[in-house]
């Protein structure tokens, strides 16, 4: 969980915080690109959508349109909702293909029912839990949410929230709200044990059920999910001798290439010379 005092929901609404200035830095930084993109392939990856089908998807908090631009490269449309202009003023002038929409989450997602084949979203979810007016209650912004979302999913669909949680209770909070609107399914946390590169993500079902996703670097089995919000199981990531995340190593690469085969990419045959570590030239 990160730190509270570097969390920015902590230093002003999402439509103070992300103003002009804050807004540039998903245009102009790589590394800030490179991360939106990274999460942006996992949600999708966990969408589960169908192979070679374009499909229409709904991007919640959509910023300035990163996660956007992956859901384009697929081969699907999508609709954008965000809070702050700044942002979507940004995604303007990058001109994305998806159409955008100035909205606040926490009042409710504005769409027809069954109108979308699934959702991603990506950091955005965990505004939700802050009370930023005296009217603001977490709790009841968080269901209103959820229950519109779900209303406007086509039965059997996923929605999938990638979220930096700041403590257990706030997943409690999340997950409580999410199966009270209907949805099922649970949280799936890849590379638990590493500090920099684990990642949270709640994995919801609309109107069907089915086996919860493993997360990355996990050894877990798989398993039935019920028709109720849960957490995964635990999971344990690959190590090395000083406790941190193997990266790059081995079965890190058996992993990323296993992904894109799923993704229909080509990829190169595995080999024994795969991740092999090569001698230093001299």
């Amino acid at each position: 969980m990160a730190s509270s005092c570097r969390r920015p929901e902590h230093k002003a609404p999402p439509d103070v915080f992300y103003n002009e200035e804050e807004a540039k830095k998903y245009s102009q930084n790589s590394r800030m690109i490179e991360i939106q993109t990274q999460m942006s392939e996992r949600a999708v990856e966990l969408l589960n959508l169908p192979e070679g089908q374009p499909c229409f998807l709904l991007d919640v908090g959509c910023g300035s349109g990163l996660s956007g631009d992956y859901l384009s490269e697929e081969g699907h449309y999508w609709v954008g909702v965000d809070i702050s202009t700044a942002m979507l003023d940004v995604a303007l002038d990058r001109e994305v293909e998806g159409d955008l929409l100035v909205g606040d989450m926490g009042q409710g997602m504005p769409f027809r029912p069954g109108t979308f084949d699934g959702c991603i979203s990506i950091s955005a979810l965990q505004w939700l839990c802050n009370a930023d007016k005296r009217s603001h209650s977490p709790p009841k912004r968080l269901y209103t949410f959820f229950s519109t979302l779900y209303s406007s999913l086509s039965r059997g669909s996923r929605a999938v929230f990638q979220l930096y949680p700041e403590n257990s209770e706030q997943l409690e909070l999340i997950t409580t709200q999410a199966m009270r609107a209907g949805f099922g399914g649970g949280m799936v946390v890849d590379y638990p044990n590493s500090t920099k590169a684990k990642k949270f993500f709640l994995c919801l079902f609309a109107g069907a059920t089915g086996a919860l996703p493993k997360g990355l670097g996990s050894e877990t089995s798989d398993r039935a999910v019920s028709n109720q919000v849960q957490f995964s199981g635990q999971r344990c990531r690959f190590k090395n001798m000083k406790g941190k995340s193997v990266k790059k190593g081995r079965d890190w690469i058996f992993e990323k290439k296993e992904r894109r085969r799923r993704q229909g990419r080509e990829v190169r045959a595995d080999t024994k010379y795969t991740g092999r570590q090569r001698r230093p030239h001299f």
